[in-house]
């Protein structure tokens, strides 16, 4: 079973998230919030307990407060301490290159997806990161 965390500060994006994962066999938890600062937490305390870290992070850049950018920063340092391989998909509505190019250079992200995710796309991450 798949855990997905959307980090985002669309209240519509979450819906979207929710609907499509709705009744989907290979993803049973999902997680939603506005703050990454959150989960950069969690992940912090439990980096050892790899049961409850989420397989999948779909990421937003643009977000106030804490950005996608700061998320990012942050992880990218604690990715090595972590005992599990976390997933982390950047997906946004920029469209801009030097966005994609510069989220990139960070190995802790899998990919780049210009919003909005299609079902078949999570169906995919979803069943890779339980495989």
């Amino acid at each position: 079973m798949c855990k997905v965390v959307l980090i985002d500060d669309n209240p519509i994006d979450h819906y979207i998230m929710r609907t499509m994962l709705y009744n989907n066999q290979a993803c049973k938890q999902a997680t939603y919030t506005f703050d990454g600062s959150m989960i950069i937490e969690f992940i912090e305390e439990n980096r050892s307990r790899t049961s409850v870290l989420p397989d999948v992070i779909f990421l937003d850049l643009t977000m106030p407060d804490f950005s996608g950018w700061e998320f990012l920063e942050k992880f990218e340092k604690l990715r090595d301490g972590i005992r599990k391989n976390i997933e982390l998909y950047v997906m946004t509505s920029s469209v801009r290159e030097s966005d994609r190019e510069r989220s990139c250079k960070y190995h802790c992200v899998s990919s780049f997806i210009s919003k909005p995710l299609s079902k078949q796309a999570l169906n995919e991450i979803c069943q890779h990161a339980v495989s």
